[in-house]
């Protein structure tokens, strides 16, 4: 008897549920494991509650609230997010919000990292799950460029430390950029460039070197620039800056 071809490609095409929901652009992986388990989810017609179920998104019918979930047109967005406003889709405390600020753009949108309540700055969002995960990648080493304004006089040797790295309780830090703007006795203004993506890193570099962050504000993500978008306001990234930050 002659045997079926074996479909060496068959087993690529497959993805748990959770993992096809957040391709799709949907929603957040987290989201989707929600949803799934509490019976949202339909595939071929039958309620699953396993996010590792695995399916064929291509061949498999997928449904989310009845509906078939169909894969959303990529959005990747620019925000100048104040102060005063958290990077999460809620805040129990009732604070305010970064996507009280971008609306309904008609698509489920994840920030591409974050920034703390009192930084201000360039922030991108995306559906786009992989083009995402790139850009987080540890490994990619994504630099990012910030306004600092710090406490006192900063000279010249503790630039250097900057530069060459600080310990930390999490370990010592990468290499960094330092461009200094304008110094006086009570404060100085720099540009500091980072490649790692640590919590309130910029802040505890400072604290590093004996001195306080005053003022923080990310003027530049990889090639990407916040350039003259208005705090408050967001834009579509075109494709040529979508491009760049693909290379």
């Amino acid at each position: 008897m002659k045997r079926k071809p074996i479909d060496r490609n068959a087993r690529a095409e497959r993805k748990t549920i959770d993992r096809a929901l957040s391709r799709l652009g949907l929603c957040s992986r987290t989201e989707a494991v929600e949803f799934v388990r509490a019976g949202r989810v339909r595939v071929n017609g039958l309620v699953v509650r396993d996010p590792e179920r695995w399916v064929v998104p291509e061949r498999d019918r997928i449904e989310l609230d009845r509906e078939q979930a169909k894969e959303r047109a990529k959005l990747y967005v620019a925000l100048h997010k104040p102060v005063g406003y958290v990077t999460t889709r809620s805040d129990p405390e009732g604070r305010k919000t970064v996507y009280d600020l971008l609306g309904d753009l008609g698509a489920w949108l994840a920030p591409v990292g974050r920034l703390d309540r009192d930084t201000s700055g360039l922030l991108l969002f995306t559906n786009d799950t992989d083009f995402a995960a790139r850009l987080l990648e540890p490994t990619s080493h994504v630099a990012k460029r910030y306004r600092v304004e710090a406490r006192g006089r900063i000279d010249d040797t503790e630039f250097e430390r900057l530069r060459r790295g600080v310990e930390l309780s999490d370990g010592r830090t990468l290499p960094a950029r330092v461009a200094l703007l304008r110094r006086s006795k009570e404060r100085t203004l720099f540009e500091l460039t980072i490649t790692e993506g640590r919590n309130r890193q910029v802040r505890r570099m400072l604290e590093a070197i004996d001195s306080k962050v005053l003022k923080l504000a990310r003027v530049a993500f990889g090639s990407l620039e916040l350039a003259d978008l208005a705090p408050g306001a967001h834009r579509e990234l075109l494709a040529r800056e979508r491009n760049a930050l693909r290379r």
